[in-house]
């Protein structure tokens, strides 16, 4: 038997929010990653423009990106693509360096004034922080 103190406790806490975002905070945060996204996106179309063995290392760079427990080393792309472990570190250093030019590429299409980029990119990584 359950007694109906406990019931009730359990349904009012399945109705309680779990995210106590704001509206604004909330947008900001899709905002932040809807940029991110475009700019990974134009990322990977230009790897992919560059032809297929371009499209596959950017695949493998890619996971070089993640927080996961399972990503890969860079020795294990470099095995895996047949490259050597300071051919991945390079390409991987270049990646991330058009990565960040792009990003500023679009961030200057949020702002007024070139000298506002500084501003929303401090922005836009509070945001993601938040």
């Amino acid at each position: 038997m359950i007694p109906l103190e406990d019931l009730r406790e359990r349904q009012a806490a399945s109705f309680a929010p779990t995210d106590t975002s704001t509206a604004e905070q909330i947008y900001e945060r899709g905002w932040a990653l809807a940029l991110l996204d475009q700019v990974m996106t134009r990322l990977r179309d230009e790897y992919r423009a560059s032809g297929p063995a371009a499209a596959g290392l950017f695949e493998q760079l890619q996971k070089l990106l993640s927080d996961e427990s399972d990503r890969p080393s860079q020795a294990e792309v470099a095995a895996e693509l047949a490259m050597t472990e300071n051919a991945v570190k390079q390409a991987f250093h270049r990646l991330r360096q058009r990565y960040r030019e792009l990003l500023r590429e679009e961030i200057a299409h949020t702002v007024m004034l070139p000298g506002d980029i500084e501003d929303e990119l401090r922005h836009l990584i509070a945001v993601l922080r938040a």
